[in-house]
């Protein structure tokens, strides 16, 4: 029985032994040859297969670095992320987009990238310049794009031929836009040319941005939605409404949703973003096409795109770095761009997205990046950005003036910014 106990004992200690071994007690982040397992936090399954080609051709060239995908609904993402981030139990790596960056940078949350980026791997130039705006904070970078998303304009093509309108182009401004919108209404049929969406990325930023206001000012502590041209911007749709009469009404684009009404056929264009072109295709077939956005006094469109973000706490940031590094790449966006499921942020890898639905002008999404605006965000986005929805539905219903409302929006959004 000794011996058998003493056999039992050294088993035990070999086994301790080896697991110990296997497991990375450092927390200084340095590479060796353990088997390191860092975590990739997303909120959207439905790219988890897109990610998995990628992963396995990023552990094949580093054999040492296993990558476990952590998926989270987009309605619980960041309530998880915040409590996470509040017990130092976040993913190595995870996604971050505009409205919430400016927040996780500024208390510390996300790891700076300077260092890693002036060993030159990572080339910045190879993204939208807006994107990278977006996700530098005082200077410094804090993630590196993983995808982007422009807003264009759909149309119906059914429904143009039938109104003897000619199509969306590049020549179009906002008065072209109003014009076919009233040939296209049909109150008889209960159908619209367009509908004045009640929507920030995809609706009035873009016409604010076209009438050459502004959201923040540049140094995102003051509101300008007290600025005339700003105004001008939103008066644009609350016009359609009320002025033109040539989209539904808040009231009915409450009851159905504006992409419902488009996917419908009872509204013959919209406003949206790029992440619709697939659900349009779906609904509509060939019928849907799009188009770059119609110009104001200037042209825009607002791009936004996720960010791939390091835990500042990470225990691994180097092995991190080495998984940024290599979705950053082109080998890696081509990959990502062959899914079909989204734009991917690296300059010249869009191509297989815009050959996805060869029927429709994807390409209109990548035309507009050379005068694409950055999402508009600071550290409290949440806060002011839900004075919106709050305010603005009074102009939207003809309650108020749109002058009367944004003013009133102006000063709410003052007070948060003031914080």
């Amino acid at each position: 029985m000794r011996k058998l106990f003493s056999v039992l004992m050294i088993i035990f200690l070999l086994l301790m032994t080896a697991c110990a071994y296997k497991t990375d007690t450092s927390g200084d982040g340095s590479s060796n040859d353990e088997s390191i397992t860092i975590t990739l936090g997303f909120w959207d399954e439905a790219q988890a297969n897109a990610y998995e080609t990628v992963l396995k051709k990023f552990e094949e060239q580093n054999p040492n670095i296993n990558v476990k995908l952590q998926p989270t609904p987009w309605d619980q993402y960041w309530t998880k992320l915040e409590t996470a981030a509040s017990s130092s139990v976040l993913p190595d790596v995870f996604w971050m987009n505009g409205p919430n960056f400016n927040k996780y940078a500024s208390n510390g949350i996300l790891l700076p990238l300077d260092k890693y980026l002036e060993k030159g791997k990572v080339d910045l130039n190879n993204y939208p310049q807006s994107l990278v705006e977006l996700y530098t904070y005082e200077k410094t970078n804090y993630a590196i794009p993983k995808d982007f998303d422009t807003i264009a304009l759909f149309y119906n093509k059914e429904m143009f031929d039938e109104a003897g309108v000619a199509y969306p182009d590049d020549t179009w401004d906002w008065n072209k836009v109003i014009e076919a919108a009233k040939k296209l209404t049909n109150k008889e049929e209960g159908t619209y040319g367009i509908t004045a969406t009640l929507n920030n990325q995809a609706g009035y930023y873009n016409t604010i941005y076209q009438a050459g206001g502004y959201v923040l000012s540049e140094d995102e502590k003051e509101s300008g939605y007290d600025d005339p041209n700003t105004i001008k911007g939103l008066k644009f749709w609350t016009d359609m409404i009320h002025k033109h009469k040539v989209s539904p009404t808040l009231a009915q684009m409450t009851d159905t949703k504006p992409q419902q009404l488009f996917e419908s056929e009872k509204v013959a264009m919209i406003y949206d973003g790029s992440w619709m072109a697939g659900v349009y295709h779906e609904s509509l077939k060939e019928k849907v096409d799009v188009a770059v956005l119609p110009k104001g006094e200037k042209r825009a469109t607002v791009i936004h795109g996720v960010g791939h973000a390091i835990a500042a706490n990470s225990k691994h940031p180097d092995e991190a770095w080495k998984l940024l590094e290599f979705l950053a790449s082109e080998e890696a966006n081509q990959m990502f761009s062959e899914s079909g499921l989204f734009i991917p942020a690296y300059n010249g890898t869009q191509e297989k997205w815009v050959e996805a639905i060869p029927e429709m002008n994807l390409q209109a999404f990548i035309d507009m990046l050379d005068y694409a605006v950055p999402y508009p965000a600071n550290e409290n986005t949440p806060e002011w950005q839900k004075l919106e929805y709050d305010i603005l539905p009074k102009a939207w219903s003809g309650e108020e003036s749109i002058e009367k409302t944004a003013k009133k929006l102006d000063e709410e959004v003052e007070k948060v910014l003031e914080k």
